[in-house]
């Protein structure tokens, strides 16, 4: 937003001094043409005079004299002829005869003056030629043709251009801190509304937005900004506080229901242990139920704060930089079914892994290796005896991916769409356990890291769950 506002700004600045600076660049180029044509029109009216009375004494030395003292001191040169176009005098090499000249004297014997129309520029080099009749009223006596110089005023117009546009260039520059300043005045408070909007986003407590001021009175607890912003960041501070209250309340509250349960449930389990040896052979059957519903709270409690934690990890990662985190996803790939195996083995699941080579990636061999055993719990519990789980880790473009896909009775269509959501379980996994909180866990690990969690059936049957995470070794854009 701010790149925005400062190029409208800007871009009205330019347009506003463009607006001023052409005119005034065009005044100036045509300021200096009307002064070479009035003092060149000054100096043809005198060679007018002298030639008109020349004709009426037939004396021409006076003019000649002039002339040839014109050229000598200013380097233009002059052609003056009588009425039938015959040469009085001709001075710097022009001659009457030249064609330009030729039809300049015509028309100035037929009583026409001859200017230059267009206007100089910084670039104009090639002379302009003059003509005026001589005599008085409608009683012409000669014509009288001067070719002017105009390096000498392209000069000057090249230096009132530089002038102008220094004094343009400094305006500008002038716009641009002020455009600068503007922007930042209005964006920066939007900008940390903005971070505190993500932060408050992701779970976490959001900073704290001083209340905008406008410029003049600021104090320690304010920032500058349009006095618009006020009731904004007051009314965002005041819901900030509020929803992360909320959040912070939920959040403890799941914790510390994970965490205050295990006392009782390890007593209890302490207590239904001490009246296993009081029980008859009736009650073997009930208190075999009891432990297996104790183990299954025991899993969904610790599943419950997995999430908890894994939630709060991803909104810090949203709003933090923690760009250091790297390792090898090969090796987590391998360590992991090392110790997998066995639980694989027992449970009539044939696993097998594939990491030819080293992947590395942008997150925690700890979160790596959470989402990989929650995949393989998944694959090696409901895949089936006899079927086969195949692991494997490699690189795909700017990622790293590790991959587990088992040949068992797989997910529909509808069930892949909501195999993520808390707690759900599929209808045909009932009679196994589970809490149905793994997959939102590693789908949440993943996230907090800019990955992703991808569901697909595999072929000809079975599930493929792939771990996406982006590779520490690529440039990663912002998060």
């Amino acid at each position: 937003m701010r790149t925005r506002v400062q190029t409208v700004l800007l871009l009205f600045g330019v347009l506003a001094v463009a607006a001023f600076a052409v005119p005034l660049l065009l005044f100036t180029a045509s300021d200096r043409t009307q002064q070479l044509v009035l003092a060149r029109s000054s100096d043809l009216d005198r060679f007018a005079s002298l030639m008109d009375r020349a004709a009426g004494t037939g004396d021409t030395s006076a003019i000649t004299a002039e002339a040839v003292r014109y050229t000598r001191l200013y380097g233009e040169p002059l052609v003056v002829t009588d009425t039938r176009g015959h040469p009085v005098v001709q001075t710097g090499g022009m001659r009457a005869a030249d064609p330009t000249v030729a039809r300049l004297i015509d028309a100035a014997l037929r009583n026409q003056t001859a200017h230059p129309g267009s206007a100089l520029r910084p670039w104009s080099r090639g002379p302009r030629m003059f003509a005026e009749p001589a005599g008085t009223g409608t009683q012409v006596s000669g014509a009288v043709v001067l070719r002017a110089d105009v390096t000498t005023a392209a000069e000057d117009v090249t230096r009132r251009w530089a002038a102008v546009l220094a004094g343009t260039a400094l305006v500008a520059l002038g716009c641009t801190v002020l455009a600068r300043a503007a922007t930042r005045w209005v964006v920066s408070p939007l900008r940390r509304l903005d971070r505190a909007v993500g932060e408050l986003a992701a779970g976490l407590p959001p900073e704290h937005t001083p209340p905008v001021a406008p410029p003049g009175r600021r104090g320690s607890a304010s920032v500058g900004g349009p006095p618009e912003l006020r009731q904004l960041a007051t009314g965002f501070n005041r819901m900030a506080r509020t929803v992360t209250a909320a959040l912070e309340q939920q959040r403890r509250l799941v914790a510390d229901t994970s965490h205050q349960m295990r006392n009782p449930m390890a007593a209890l389990r302490l207590r239904v242990d001490a009246l296993h040896t009081h029980l008859g052979p009736s009650g073997e059957r009930t208190y075999t139920g009891v432990n297996t519903e104790l183990d299954r709270l025991q899993t969904l409690l610790d599943d419950m704060l997995a999430l908890a934690t894994a939630e709060h990890r991803a909104g810090e990662l949203t709003v933090t930089d923690d760009s250091g985190a790297r390792c090898d996803a090969a090796e987590v790939t391998l360590t992991q079914y090392r110790l997998w195996e066995p639980v694989a083995r027992r449970a009539g699941i044939r696993l097998t892994a594939e990491a030819p080579e080293p992947v590395p990636a942008a997150c925690t061999d700890r979160e790596l290796a959470q989402v990989t055993d929650i995949l393989l719990d998944n694959a090696i519990k409901y895949a089936g005896d006899g079927a086969r789980v195949r692991l494997r880790c490699a690189a795909q473009g700017p990622y790293a991916a590790v991959t587990v896909t088992d040949d068992g009775p797989g997910l529909r269509a509808e069930e892949i769409a909501r195999a993520t959501t808390r707690f759900w379980r599929s209808a045909r996994q009932t009679g196994t356990s589970g809490t149905g909180l793994g997959l939102p866990i590693a789908e949440q690990l993943l996230t907090g890291r800019t990955g992703r969690l991808e569901l697909t059936p595999a072929q000809p049957r079975g599930l493929r769950a792939r771990a996406v995470v982006p590779r520490a070794d690529t440039e990663q854009g912002p998060r």
